[in-house]
Formats: C-alpha cells, structure tokens, sequence
C-alpha cells in the first residue's frame, strides 16, 4: 500500500485567517519527498501589518498572484491524492474549509489530516515546546519560517523523520469537517490544541 501525505502550509493577510496569502505543498510518497508546489496567493481582501511582518507578503507582491479559485483546479488533485498533513493542522485546515467556503468551491465534506506538531510531542517530549522552528532546530532541518514553501517542506521533513523514529502516522489521522470547521471522529483536545506555529 502507498503511504503519501500531502504536507501544506498556508500564509495568511489578516487576523480573520479566511484567505491565503500563501501556500506550499510537499508530497511525501513512501518515505520519500516526490513533489513540490509553492506560489503567492491574492487573497482578495486587506492585509494587517503584523501579518506582513511576519511573512514579509505584502499587498503588491500578491496583486499579481492567482486566487484561491484559479489555483484549486491545481491543487484539487494533489489534495484528493492522499493524506493532509500540516503543522498545527487544524489553523491550516481551518483556512482552507474557509477559502473552499468563500469561494463556492464544493469538494469533499470531510477531509483526512494528521498533524506534525501533535506527533512531535510525542516523539520528542523532552522538548520545552513543539513549533515548527523549535522542531527544525533540533532535528537539523532547513527553515525560513513563515514562507509556505519552506514551511511545508518541513512539515514533510518532520512526517519522514517521524517515521524513521518509529512513530506510526496512521494513529495520528484525524477527520476534518470542512463545513464547519472542526475536527470529527477524534479527539483533538486542549492537549492538542494549542498553537504552536
């Protein structure tokens, strides 16, 4: 059986975190990074300043850059081709349930995803927090943070590295409602639930 997760990670304008200003995606197949897709996003909407610390997008990078609804056609098929994986999935997944709504693009109505950020706890507990940058450290991954190509990279990095360390990803999936935005047939508790970026 073919193991392929789908590692994303989105950037996003405002605080709202219902369009994407950025996305990344990292196929991993079978232990192995396969492909890669990374593009600025026009979300179509205003940008706060702390965002644009953050990720450095500003509104004139983006005004030339594809919509949500121009990319989906691209991003449907790598999407539907396996496991969804991000870093503190639910933020990521939350935005995409939000962009898929704004846009009337009708795709599934639940979703598979693990979460990088919950089996980094669990593989590496002795650590005093699990973000993305705190994980890449330690495990001597490449990060620009906050650049969504490189985030999902990481995210991808992680899965493997996961692996090789004995974590069984299966027992990490979840369900996502993308209709109203929560996670289903799990539990994704407060344990979980904290944000660590």
């Amino acid at each position: 059986m073919v193991e392929r997760y789908i590692a994303f990670d989105v950037e996003t304008p405002n605080s709202n975190n219902d369009r994407m200003s950025a996305i990344g995606v990292t196929v991993v197949e079978n232990g192995n990074i396969v492909e890669e897709l990374s593009t600025l996003v026009n979300p179509e909407t205003w940008f706060a300043r702390f965002n644009i610390g953050l990720t450095g997008i500003t509104p004139e990078m983006a005004a030339d850059a594809p919509g949500f609804d121009e990319l989906w056609p691209e991003l449907a098929p790598l999407f539907s081709s396996g496991v969804l994986a991000a870093h503190n999935a639910p933020f990521d997944m939350s935005v995409l349930a939000k962009c898929l709504r704004a846009y009337c693009v009708d795709w599934k109505d639940t979703v598979e995803y693990v979460c990088t950020c919950q089996m980094g706890r669990r593989c590496y507990p002795e650590l005093p927090n699990h973000r993305l940058n705190t994980l890449c450290e330690y495990r001597n991954i490449e990060l620009d943070h906050h650049q969504a190509g490189s985030d999902s990279r990481a995210c991808a990095q992680l899965l493997i590295d996961y692996q090789e360390h004995g974590i069984q990803i299966e027992k990490f999936r979840r369900e996502y409602d993308l209709a109203h935005f929560r996670t289903v047939g799990g539990t994704y508790g407060r344990k979980w639930g904290r944000r660590e970026r």
